[in-house]
């Protein structure tokens, strides 16, 4: 979910152009500030005048004991308190508040893992505090410097307020975030006693999202690289888990990859390609994870306007069986819906005929209503649902129900929340899979992962590439959340 620097990290390394600080042996000056670009062995890595700087390390204080840095100041804005200290955020992750000068002081906490065993039990989502992302907090204070309108900064400061997921969308990312958010939740817990949920999404199949271009992963659909997904991905994922056992832990996992099976093998070359990739990949992910008792895992099932439809959903249901019978004896709690799409969860206005292409389904609500019984048709024993809210309060004005590329219009929508419809059991959770402000695709023709939804007339532009801050659609989108905020 970070923003992906430019260039891979031997390109990276090649263009540092000159040094200072830690990084002065290798011949590059030091930043003037603390934003980190890129980290590699050597240290951290920023960027000024259009070239590579090395940013020097903090003062050591009570934080670095438990694997967490110093904030650069000792007036940081304190986000949360425990019995070791005062914490706040910086570059994406959690840091310690200095105390005094440069010596700082040592806490009585710790984030040991525990070796509590949790088990889930039921909906995961209920009973529990959702974990705030540290990273989503960064990036809403940037925006927040960004504004001068003080309503829209009071709505703004409420987003910081809500839970998000945390994408492991590349080896790197997963590496970098995954430890640090369980030790984060970890700590929350021990400070308030409180079981802390934290939602992770697994995203990084080879040949990832096949029908698209603006979302293409890091590992291409052969052999070598699932490997590389089973090896230095799922199961080192596996083994984070494990050891942070004592906290419940949501995985939405590869958003439209089996979605993609039941719609775009015959039409999609790049999907007929990946097929043995994502049936193989998510048979080992659904072993390796799904028997983890803390662990609750949700297969991605597209949104109303991508399987509604009759004959879809009852091909969906073979093929989601099929994927969950592999993944013996691992467990899979249920499927989400509507990850990073604008499809509102009721829409009165619609109905079965030519606007809508004859789907019986157009609404997420109505979706999930159908596709559950054709799930458990099906054979499927669990069916449950995680409908992603984050960009769905306010209809948007789509051409096409399909377009999902930053669309204009956007409104955040219901907010994070356990068992939030009377009547329908079934449905876990409304929660923010996608975290609004953050680009779906470039809207630059001209990059090499220009997809072209993204340059349609209800795509907002000009668009930042995907994952990275889009200013004026998060404005916009808390500006029309509905709920307000």
């Amino acid at each position: 979910m970070k923003a992906s620097i430019a260039l891979t990290a031997a390109a990276a390394l090649a263009a540092k152009a000159s040094a200072a600080c830690f990084a002065e042996r290798l011949g590059y000056p030091c930043c003037s500030g603390n934003e980190v670009v890129y980290t590699d062995n050597d240290g951290k890595w920023g960027v000024e005048n259009g070239n590579w700087c090395g940013i020097a390390d903090a003062p050591t204080c009570w934080s670095l004991s438990q694997g967490y840095p110093c904030c650069s100041s000792s007036n940081a804005e304190v986000w949360y308190t425990d019995a070791s200290g005062k914490w706040g955020v910086e570059n994406g992750d959690w840091c310690g508040i200095p105390t005094g000068s440069t010596g700082g002081s040592t806490g009585g906490g710790n984030v040991t893992p525990s070796n509590e065993q949790y088990t889930i039990s039921g909906n995961p989502f209920k009973g529990v505090e959702f974990y705030i992302n540290p990273y989503y907090v960064e990036e809403v204070d940037g925006a927040i410097a960004q504004m001068s309108d003080s309503s829209l900064i009071a709505k703004a400061e409420k987003m910081k307020t809500y839970s998000n997921a945390i994408w492991l969308d590349t080896i790197k990312n997963m590496q970098s975030w995954l430890e640090s958010n369980l030790q984060g939740a970890q700590s929350q817990h021990q400070s308030s006693g409180k079981d802390i949920l934290t939602v992770f999404v697994v995203y990084d199949l080879p040949g990832r999202d096949c029908h698209a271009l603006a979302s293409n992963g890091e590992l291409l659909a052969n052999d070598g690289d699932l490997a590389r997904y089973k090896s230095e991905y799922i199961d080192v994922i596996e083994g984070h888990l494990k050891t942070y056992k004592s906290q419940p832990v949501v995985l939405i996992v590869e958003p439209d990859s089996l979605a993609n099976l039941v719609t775009n093998l015959e039409s999609t070359p790049a999907c007929a390609d990946s097929e043995k990739y994502y049936l193989e990949g998510h048979a080992y992910l659904i072993k390796k994870l799904g028997v983890l008792p803390h662990v609750a895992m949700y297969l991605d099932i597209g949104h109303a306007f991508w399987l509604g439809w009759d004959d879809n959903r009852e091909k969906a249901g073979k093929v989601y069986a099929k994927v969950i019978s592999s993944g013996a004896p691992g467990n899979v709690r249920g499927f989400t819906d509507n990850v990073s799409n604008y499809t509102p969860w009721e829409d009165p206005t619609l109905s079965r005929g030519p606007e809508t292409e004859w789907n019986p389904c157009p609404d997420e609500k109505r979706y999930l209503e159908a596709i559950s019984k054709d799930f458990k048709s099906a054979g499927i024993k669990s069916v449950y649902f995680v409908s992603d809210s984050s960009r769905n309060g306010k209809k948007v004005d789509r051409k096409h129900p399909g377009e999902w590329c930053n669309q204009t219009g956007v409104g955040v929508g219901a907010r994070p929340q356990a068992s939030p419809v009377s009547g329908m059991d079934y449905l876990d959770a409304f929660y923010w899979i996608k975290p609004l402000g953050e680009s779906d695709g470039t809207s630059d023709e001209s990059a090499a992962r220009f997809d072209g939804y993204c340059g349609h007339e209800t795509a907002m532009k000009p668009a930042p590439e995907a994952g990275q801050w889009f200013q004026k659609h998060f404005e916009q989108g808390i500006k029309n959340a509905n709920p307000p905020l």
